[in-house]
This record gives structure tokens, sequence and C-alpha cells, in this order.
């Protein structure tokens, strides 16, 4: 005789109550499908003659999404600069990290794991458009950010150009003048108003 059909999950677990049994055709239908739903299905059809079982694995695979993406950051030469991207997906999602569209590679002050990025003593060369990549087989997305470097006037504020009492003639005076600045500065010196040339002294 025609068998009745049945379904089941082969670890024990309840059906999801959004599942739809279409006895007769044996169609198991599971609209709006997660995570949760996958497992190992059995198919159990049986009638006076006997039963048999057809089993199934269900599997739930989706492309990457974003849970966390970066932003566009200012920093001054020689900051650091951290970012950090996430993003969900089913197989876990690998990252990798652009700059201007050219692959960005973990080299001295450029340190990179999985979806963090950091760069130690940022330069003028380091500004640019950053991007994280996450990929699964299921798909690829992009999130962008630009890093912009500033540059910063001659600040005084850390270095002191000490007074210095010359105990005796002919000896040597160095005065050092290391300001705070980027780009590098230019420097000249003046005693009083009069600019100072070099000479042989």
């Amino acid at each position: 005789p025609v068998p009745t059909i049945s379904w089941r999950r082969a670890d024990g677990k309840q059906l999801p109550r959004k599942a739809r049994r279409h006895r007769s055709s044996g169609l198991l239908e599971i609209p709006n499908f997660q995570q949760e739903d996958a497992g190992l299905y059995e198919c159990v059809a049986e009638n006076v003659r006997g039963k048999n079982v057809a089993r199934g694995q269900l599997t739930f695979y989706a492309q990457p999404s974003w849970t966390q993406q970066i932003r566009d950051v200012r920093a001054a030469i020689e900051e650091r600069v951290s970012w950090e991207c996430r993003a969900s997906g089913r197989p876990k999602p690998s990252y990798r990290w652009l700059k201007d569209g050219e692959p960005l590679l973990p080299q001295g002050r450029v340190q990179l794991e999985q979806g963090s990025l950091t760069i130690a003593n940022v330069s003028l060369s380091d500004a640019g458009m950053y991007q994280c990549v996450a990929e699964n087989r299921h798909g690829v997305i992009f999130a962008s950010a630009e890093l912009s470097v500033i540059a910063i006037g001659p600040d005084f504020s850390k270095t002191l150009l000490k007074k210095l009492t010359l105990v005796k003639v002919g000896g040597e005076v160095i005065i050092e003048c290391k300001p705070k600045a980027s780009p590098r500065p230019t420097y000249s010196w003046k005693k009083g108003r009069d600019i100072l040339r070099e000479n042989e002294r």
C-alpha cells in the first residue's frame, strides 16, 4: 500500500515550528531557514509491509555581513592608529586589507591580525584609503575608511633651549633645538635679531 510519510530530526530535536509538512507528497518545507535549523533530517516511509528511512544533512551557509565597520581617522605624525572590522557569515569569514586598492602586508610598523589593523608611528606616507575585506566562499564585502595624517607646526612646549654659561674661554657650546613638528621642519638660528651664518667656528 501507499506508505505514510513522516519527518524527524536525527539528533532528537523537535522539528522547527515554522516547518510545513505535506505528507502526501513527502515534502518538508522550512521557510526562513536559519542556522539553528541546520542538522540531519530523516524522512520515514512506512506501510504494513515495513519501514524505510532516508537521511539528509541540511547545512546553513551565509555570505558575510558586517557587524562592525571601520571609520575615517585623522592622526598626527607618530601617533598610533588602530582599526577593527568584524563580519558574520557561514563559514566564518576571513579578512584581508588593502591600501589605495593594493594588498597591505604586515611589515615593521604595520600589524595585521584577522580583522584588526594597527599602524605604529604614523607617517605622512601612511595617509590614504584603506579597505577591510571579509570573504567566504559565498561572498565578498568591503568596508572603506580614509586615514588623514595631520601636519603639526613646530611646538617647543616640550623642548628647552637651555641658558648656558661659558666657563672656559675657547670651550665648545652645543645648543639643541628639537621641536615636535610634522613634516620635518627646516631650521635657522639667530643671535638677538641677527641671523647666524655658518663659519669656521
